[in-house]
Order: C-alpha cells, then sequence, then structure tokens
C-alpha cells in the first residue's frame, strides 16, 4: 500500500513538472521557432502531445520509460534554446537604437549617446544623440521615478541622477524593439527582443511620458548620499559598457528595468531579501519605503501624493528648467542632510 501511495505521489509531482516544461516549451516554439505560424502552432502541439503521453505513462506499468520521448525531445529543444543569440542589426525603432557607453578619468564621466530628443507628440520627435561630460565630485542625488500606464502593480522604472546646477541624467532599461515593434511581457519571457540602457535627459525620457503619452509619473527621492549615488551610477555605466560588447536579451522578470532596484537598495547601505513587490514592480515604492530608502519623516501616503509630477511636468512644458520644476515640493533626504 505505501509503495502505492509513494508511486501516485512521485507520479503527481512529475506530472507537474511536466506540464510546467510543455507549457514553456510550446510558447518558446511558438515565439521563436523560424517559419509561418501554422508551422510554428504545429510544432507547438507536437509538445504537447508528448507531455500528455509522457503524463500518462507516469501512471502506468511503462512508469519512467515512458517519458523518455519527451525528455529527448526537451533536451534537444534546450540545446536549440541556448543557440539563441540577439540579432546585432535590425530595424531599430530610433528611440532605442543606440547604446550608452561611458568611461571615467579621475572625477569626470564621459557618457556617449545620451538621448535628448525633442518630443512633439508620442511619436512626433526630433532625433539627437550626444557626448557629455559630468563632475563626479559634484554628483548630489539619486531619484526614482515610476510611470504607471494603466495597471497600477506594473510601472517602468526610472533612476535620475542629480549634480550642481540641476543638472539631470536619467538612466532607463528598455526594450530594443524593431520599428513597428510593441512591448509585450509574455512575449519577452521568450528571447523576443533584446535589451538596451538608456541615458537620457529628463525631458526626453520622463518629458515623453508625463507630456505626451498621459503616463502617471511619479518621483521618489532616495536616501542616497554623493558616495552612495556614484556607486550607483558607476554600476549603470559598468552595465552599459557590458551590454554594448555582450548583448542580451529582455526578460520580463529576470532581466528589466526592475533589477535596478536591487541596486538601488544597496546603495543605500541595505541587503536585498527576496520580495514579490521586485515583481509586482508597481509596489516598488512601498518596498523602497519599508527598507528605508525613502524618506521616513513623511507617511508612505503624502510621499505618494507628492510624488506625482504629471500636472507639474504639463505646466512647465519641456522647457530648461522641466527637471527643477517636477521637484517642487517632493521631500529629498539627500538635500536635507547636506542642509
Amino acid at each position: 500500500m505505501l509503495r502505492l501511495v509513494a508511486r501516485i505521489l512521485i507520479a503527481t509531482i512529475l506530472s507537474l513538472v511536466i506540464v510546467l516544461a510543455t507549457a514553456w516549451a510550446a510558447l518558446a516554439l511558438w515565439y521563436r521557432l523560424p517559419g509561418p505560424e501554422y508551422l510554428r502552432a504545429l510544432a507547438g502541439c507536437v509538445f504537447v502531445i508528448l507531455g500528455i503521453v509522457a503524463i500518462i505513462a507516469l501512471f502506468t506499468r511503462r512508469m519512467f520509460r515512458g517519458p523518455a520521448a519527451f525528455l529527448i525531445a526537451f533536451a534537444a529543444l534546450l540545446f536549440w534554446w541556448s543557440t539563441i543569440r540577439p540579432p546585432a542589426q535590425a530595424d531599430w525603432a530610433p528611440e532605442v537604437s543606440r547604446q550608452v557607453t561611458g568611461t571615467v578619468n579621475g572625477n569626470v564621466l564621459t557618457l556617449t549617446n545620451v538621448r535628448e530628443f525633442e518630443w512633439r507628440g508620442k511619436t512626433d520627435f526630433v532625433e539627437r544623440w550626444s557626448t557629455r561630460s559630468y563632475d563626479l565630485s559634484k554628483l548630489q542625488t539619486a531619484d526614482l521615478f515610476m510611470s504607471y500606464w494603466g495597471n497600477p502593480n506594473i510601472a517602468h522604472v526610472i533612476m535620475s541622477f542629480g549634480f550642481e546646477h540641476d543638472q539631470y541624467v536619467a538612466w532607463s532599461i528598455e526594450v530594443k524593439r524593431r520599428v513597428g515593434g510593441a512591448f509585450s511581457p509574455i512575449a519577452d519571457l521568450f528571447k523576443s527582443d533584446p535589451l538596451v540602457i538608456i541615458a537620457a535627459d529628463e525631458r526626453d525620457v520622463i518629458g515623453v511620458r508625463s507630456n505626451f503619452r498621459g503616463e502617471d509619473v511619479q518621483i521618489y527621492r532616495l536616501r542616497a548620499g554623493p558616495e552612495a549615488a556614484r556607486a550607483l551610477l558607476l554600476e549603470y555605466v559598468a552595465d552599459a559598457n557590458a551590454l554594448s560588447t555582450s548583448p542580451e536579451f529582455y526578460n520580463s522578470i529576470t532581466t528589466n528595468c526592475t533589477t535596478t532596484v536591487v541596486k538601488m537598495m544597496r546603495a543605500v547601505g541595505d541587503v536585498v531579501p527576496f520580495d514579490w513587490r521586485l515583481i509586482v514592480n508597481g509596489y516598488l515604492p512601498e518596498y523602497a519605503y519599508d527598507h528605508g530608502a525613502l524618506d521616513k519623516s513623511y507617511s508612505l501616503a503624502d510621499l505618494r501624493a507628492r510624488a506625482h509630477i504629471d500636472e507639474r511636468a504639463n505646466a512647465a512644458g519641456l522647457s530648461q528648467d522641466f527637471s527643477r520644476l517636477i521637484r517642487v515640493g517632493v521631500p529629498s533626504p539627500a538635500e536635507k542632510n547636506a542642509n
């Protein structure tokens, strides 16, 4: 009797594993197998049939011999999957077509391919890229921007670094999509698009979201002093340089704009335990507040109320004073400590 129960338990556990592996394999074939839709659908269906046969076999006398065909097919698929690399060239959308790189000489950080588009509408812009230098000895602040476009559980995360005289450079980790392409959280789990790190003027990467796309953009000023901000900024530079020589795929869970948060928390001197809010990233302000990255002399509700920049951004337009005006009334623990 105990042997039968153990056999059923093992078969059930293995069935769940096969179900998950089958679902992943079918989606991987659908999104990445070269060829027309019918061929990709057929390949996915074949894998589903193999999975069903393997699960049925687990509950027969051929418990371990039955799934052999599935295991062989899955191993072959994993080998094929490991050979897929990000494309070096494609018809990239202009706003994500260039990867920023940086060099440090003493206290001078020089960034190449800084984006400073002049936006006139959601898709209407004047394309500009520049090379800029920043004095790291004048770095003062690090700010977290959250941009919500519909679902309050999901947001795009942007980090911005402030220097003396209201000079800012914002960093955005994005999908390097092709012209006409669109962001798809499911597709981007399956090596659909490369990753790109953008360094940009705030009037560009923040302004297009608040003033033209109608997104709910919020700013949270971090409890990160100049040394911590410098360490975090240089991590961005190192990641950007590495990406320029070794391209990676964007992944909606493991390699995306939220991976910033781990570095952000380390920058303010905290450990980074796993938390569901690192995946459901619309709740990152709560996560940051709980771990002391924000000004706790205010309630989180007060910080959230002050964080919305849209009204100030639209009033400012994309003027030269944009960065200063969107921060009016937003508490900055780093500036408070400096004073």
